[in-house]
């Protein structure tokens, strides 16, 4: 029993540090906006 607790525990502490990380990246991390530009060629746009 005492290796059930100690496997969860480290799940435990491992599920606490992924979410401490994806906390820290919306936290700090702020996405930049800008404009995109996609090129179509023409022969996708006419019809058969």
């Amino acid at each position: 029993m005492p290796s059930l607790f100690r496997f969860l525990m480290i799940v435990g502490i491992m599920a606490g540090i992924v979410y401490g990380g994806m906390y820290a990246l919306v936290i700090f991390v702020k996405p930049e906006p800008r404009e995109i530009t996609v090129r179509i060629p023409v022969e996708r746009l006419q019809r058969p």
